[in-house]
This record gives C-alpha cells, sequence and structure tokens, in this order.
C-alpha cells in the first residue's frame, strides 16, 4: 500500500515542531526520556542538539528538515510497518524519511535499546 499524494503533501508540509512535542510526550509516557530522542533524531539525520533546537525555533516543514538533513547511511536498514505502511516500500523520498522518524520513535517508546534502534549492517 502506498500513500496517497494528497497524503504526502500534507506530511511535506507538516512542520517539525508541531510533531517534535509529541514525539517528547510519547517517549516520556513510556519512561524514556527526551535526550534519547533527540539522540535517534542526531543518529537519522545528523542535527545536534542545536540544530534540532533550531529547526524547532525556525518551524521548518518537514520537506525542509530532510532537505537539509544528512541521512545516516544506514537508514535504508529501517524497515517495518508504521501508520500501516512497510516503510522501506514508500516511494515519496519526503514522505518515507517521516516513516523512518516514526518509526525510531516508535522503537524507542517500546523499549527497544539504543544500540538497536541505531542499525548496524550484518557483518
Amino acid at each position: 500500500m502506498q500513500p496517497t499524494e494528497e497524503h504526502n503533501q500534507k506530511l511535506a508540509k507538516m512542520t517539525f515542531a508541531s510533531v517534535y512535542p509529541l514525539y517528547v510526550t510519547k517517549v516520556e509516557r513510556k519512561g524514556r526520556t527526551k535526550q534519547e530522542l533527540d539522540q535517534v533524531i542526531t543518529w537519522l539525520t545528523s542535527f545536534d542538539q542545536k540544530k534540532i533546537a533550531e529547526m524547532i525555533k525556525n518551524n521548518v516543514s518537514f520537506e525542509n528538515f530532510f532537505a537539509k538533513a544528512k541521512l545516516n547511511e544506514n537508514s535504508n536498514l529501517i524497515k517495518g510497518l508504521i501508520c500501516g505502511y512497510r516503510v522501506e516500500e514508500i516511494e515519496n523520498p519526503i514522505t518515507q524519511k517521516v516513516r523512518y522518524l516514526d518509526k525510531l520513535v516508535d522503537e524507542l517508546a517500546k523499549g527497544k535499546p539504543l544500540d538497536k534502534i541505531f542499525r548496524k549492517p550484518k557483518p
């Protein structure tokens, strides 16, 4: 199943600042920390905490957020279902990156250890 073009546009225009507090609430409700969330975001995007705060302050869209990001070389190892979609099969690059982030936040909230969330290729 592929997201519609309307869905892709909606995600691209959504701001990172509007979603970040929801991520924080989700992980903290499950006993994880904002610092761990920021580590996950840093692993995926290469943004440090200062850059994450800047992106929030500037109210950037996900489209601009991911345009500025340098995606982790192992992000293609993120697999599985999120919001009814297989992240590895999503064709729209922005939607796929947003869903990668959603998948990592879900894994953090579900108690998965950070070293497992930070995918490493199998030797």
